[in-house]
Formats: C-alpha cells, sequence, structure tokens
C-alpha cells in the first residue's frame, strides 16, 4: 500500500481507486475507530460514475495505526501532536493530491469524525477545493453533537456488539466488530478531553470558496441527527455565505447511511449530486 509521511514523521497508508481521465477525485476522511477499507463499496459506486476515489488510514487508524503502534489495543489512538497533527496530515494529503492531479476538481467528502475534521479544514483551506459532501455529520456546537462516550445506549437492546448505532442492517454491526482495524473505544476515551473539546466550533464566517456542499444523515442518527444537520445547513449559508448546500435526511436511518440498508440509494444521491456539479471530461 502507498504511504506519505506526515509532519511528525508518522507513516500514512492511503487507497487509490482510479479511472482513467477522471471528472473529478475524491478524498475520503473515515470516521473514528474505522479506517479507508470501509468505503470499498463507495469507492467502486464512484468509480464507475468516473470518479478517482483516494482514502486514507488517519493517524492512529487502520493499518496507519498498527503500523504506529504495533499494537491492536492502541487503535484509534493518535500520538504526537494528538487531533491538530491528525488534522493537518489530512489536508497535507489534499495537497498531495492535488499536486498528482493539478487539473482535475477535488471533492472533500468526510463521515463523522472524519466530516468534523473536513468542517475545520474548510474554515481555512475552502478555496483549494471544488465541493465537499459531509455524512454522519453534526453542528460542532454541545447540544447539537453528542459527546460520544455512549452512542449505542438506546439501541443496545438490539444486539450485543455495541455497534447497533451504526446501521440497521445487522451485519454491518458484526462486521465493524470482526474487523480487525477497528474500535468501539470512546472517542472522547481515545483523543482525551482537549482534544475531544477542539471538535466544537462552527463554520467560519465568509468561506474563502462559495463551494457546493452536501450533508447525508440518518433521521436517528445519535451524534446529531437531522436537527444537527439542519442548523448545520443555516450556519453555512448565514455565516459562512454559501449558495449551493443541500440536506438529505434519510428516516429511521442510523449514523453510517452508506451503510445503511438504503445504501444504494444514498450513493445514488451522492453522484446524482456530483453530476449536477462536476462537468463531464472530453
Amino acid at each position: 500500500m502507498p504511504t506519505y509521511d506526515d509532519a511528525h514523521g508518522i507513516a500514512i497508508t492511503y487507497d487509490i481507486w482510479p479511472v482513467e481521465h477522471p471528472r473529478a477525485v475524491v478524498q475520503i476522511a473515515h470516521g473514528v475507530g474505522e479506517h479507508a477499507g470501509r468505503y470499498r463499496a463507495l469507492a467502486e459506486h464512484l468509480n464507475a460514475d468516473g470518479y478517482t476515489v483516494y482514502a486514507d488510514d488517519h493517524r492512529g487508524h487502520g493499518r496507519t495505526g498498527m503500523q504506529q503502534w504495533g499494537d491492536a489495543a492502541k487503535l484509534g489512538r493518535l500520538g504526537v501532536g494528538g487531533l491538530r497533527a491528525a488534522i493537518e496530515a489530512i489536508h497535507a494529503f489534499s495537497g498531495a493530491i492535488r499536486d498528482e492531479h493539478p487539473d482535475v476538481p477535488l471533492v472533500f467528502f468526510g463521515h463523522s469524525w472524519g466530516s468534523l475534521m473536513v468542517q475545520m479544514i474548510l474554515n481555512k483551506y475552502s478555496d483549494e477545493y471544488d465541493a465537499a459532501v459531509l455524512s454522519g455529520t453534526a453542528y460542532r456546537m454541545l447540544g447539537s453533537m453528542d459527546s460520544g462516550y455512549n452512542l449505542n445506549k438506546r439501541y443496545a437492546h438490539l444486539g450485543t456488539t455495541g455497534a447497533e448505532w451504526l446501521s440497521r442492517d445487522p451485519a454491518v454491526a458484526q462486521a465493524f466488530v470482526d474487523d480487525e482495524l477497528t474500535t468501539l473505544t470512546p472517542l472522547p476515551k481515545l483523543f482525551g478531553p482537549i482534544d475531544a473539546a477542539r471538535l466544537l466550533g462552527r463554520p467560519a464566517r465568509s468561506l474563502a470558496r462559495d463551494l457546493p456542499l452536501l450533508i447525508q444523515v440518518g433521521g436517528d442518527d445519535p451524534l446529531g441527527g437531522a436537527p444537527s444537520a439542519r442548523r448545520l445547513e443555516r450556519a453555512y449559508r448565514e455565516r459562512s455565505g454559501l449558495t449551493d448546500v443541500t440536506t438529505i435526511v434519510y428516516p429511521e436511518a442510523r449514523h453510517e447511511v452508506y451503510n445503511e440498508l438504503n445504501r444504494e440509494e444514498v450513493m445514488s444521491d451522492l453522484t446524482t449530486w456530483l453530476d449536477e456539479r462536476i462537468a463531464v471530461r472530453g
């Protein structure tokens, strides 16, 4: 697998799902406790519509985490530099992708924790991206985003894996706990209180670029759900000045809408939205 070194010398492992003459490149930022490999089906769907996909295993996660720690019990811990270094590494990855595809639009896709980091990166560098997608996301303020200590609380009676909050599909929860590169350790415990608090914030005023933004959340997502997503959309319109913001709420869906029972609908909504904004390359 290809790797790049971040500013602290951590080797970040990533995947590429390429197509010839891509209409755009989609960079995926995954959620806490997981890894890029869980996005293969999405990448293949995007490939079929003409998009090249890049996805890294963030600091402390997946193959990067195993190389970093050599111990699966430590997966999810970010290491030296903490959250700030993890965000810097993802932004640096964007730069490397841009260098490889200088004339191709770059779409920034983030899920869950990845979507929170995408929000933070866009606050400073929105001019570097051509569109953004936030999945399983939330408005990053107390009262609008769950603390993350026990996201499975309301679903605990539905199974025994502890991952029932991810999807209505029981196979998704079972696959998550069977995956040797995932962890269900809560984000506040992995990151500590200081880095967990750093995830709080709002969209910046007057982003540098009026980029198209898609928000996709489950109506039964414990991280924030529909009310939080609507607040986020309103903030991007009123604070940031974005004029093309679309929010799609999937009734009864939980946190991982791309692994939900209606995942085909969710993926189709994504490519339909992208196709309306990204021109076909000749």
